[in-house]
């Protein structure tokens, strides 16, 4: 993929990961990203089979957790203490 192409890719996935021309692996992983950021309470293991299915091992798992995580939490606290975009960043459309 060049970089253009790859560049489209990126900014449709940050548009709307589930239109984006992604692969299979890169869907689950989203979905699964998705899912831990939106409701969390609703994980199951059949989360986690859902990418072991697609080539993620523990350690992928647990890495991907790991920064899906982080970036819940430290939106939260910017969140919480109105910490203002840099003027280049857009407001990502909540629910």
């Amino acid at each position: 993929m060049d970089d253009a192409a790859r560049e489209a890719l990126v900014e449709a996935a940050q548009l709307d990961w589930s239109t984006a021309a992604l692969d299979a692996a890169d869907r689950a992983l989203c979905a699964y990203a998705d899912k831990l950021t939106r409701t969390p309470a609703e994980m199951t293991e059949a989360d986690v089979e859902g990418l072991r299915v697609h080539g993620f091992d523990d350690v992928a798992i647990h890495d991907a957790i790991q920064v899906i995580s982080y970036f819940n939490y430290i939106n939260r606290v910017a969140d919480a203490v109105h910490v203002d975009l840099e003027p280049e960043m857009t407001p990502y459309p909540r629910d």
